[in-house]
This record gives C-alpha cells, sequence and structure tokens, in this order.
C-alpha cells in the first residue's frame, strides 16, 4: 500500500527480509525494548516488531510459545526480587544512620 506525503509524492511500502526480521525478533527475545531495537534497525515504530514476533512465535509452534510464556514470567519475578531488594537496601540505609 502506497501513502501520499505531504508533498504529493507516494513512497511504496518496504520490505524487510526474512533474515532482518528474526534478528529483530531474536534482539527482543534477548532483553531489548522493541523501541530501541526499531530505532537501531531503523524500522518504523515497535508495533511492526510485535508482529513479527507474535508470527514467528505462531510458526514456532506451541513449545516456543510456552518459553515465551516463562520467560515473560521470570521476567516480571526478576521486577519484583529487584524492586524489594530496593526497598530492603532503603531500609538498610535508614536503620543504620547514626542518630
Amino acid at each position: 500500500m502506497a501513502r501520499k506525503t505531504g508533498r504529493g509524492k507516494r513512497r511504496g511500502r518496504r520490505v524487510y527480509s526474512e533474515e532482518l526480521k528474526a534478528e529483530a525478533v531474536q534482539m527482543m527475545l534477548d532483553g531489548h525494548g522493541a523501541e530501541s531495537v526499531a530505532q537501531n534497525l531503523g524500522l518504523s515504530g515497535a508495533n511492526l516488531l510485535y508482529r513479527w514476533k507474535a508470527k514467528l512465535l505462531k510458526e514456532s509452534g506451541p513449545a516456543a510459545t510456552r518459553l515465551e510464556s516463562r520467560v515473560q514470567q521470570l521476567e516480571e519475578e526478576l521486577r519484583r526480587v529487584e524492586r524489594e531488594r530496593d526497598i530492603l537496601k532503603k531500609a538498610l540505609a535508614i536503620f543504620s544512620q547514626k542518630t
């Protein structure tokens, strides 16, 4: 689908290689944020990456979907544990202050 720009010129739809798509999705799976991956690779936005990721996981089958689900659970748990750690650090600093 072509779009018109403000100057009346038409741009064609960009086509990305399967290799680039796989590399971009792998970067996301390795823990990089979608916005930063899109910016680093010169992509139009993070939504494109999320579509590629969903398609790749669907094609990979149920094992990949379960693995991705488990990774998300572990990332959430990690964030929770890091918050708890930070709270404990602050409490230790408060209680160890000399009065």
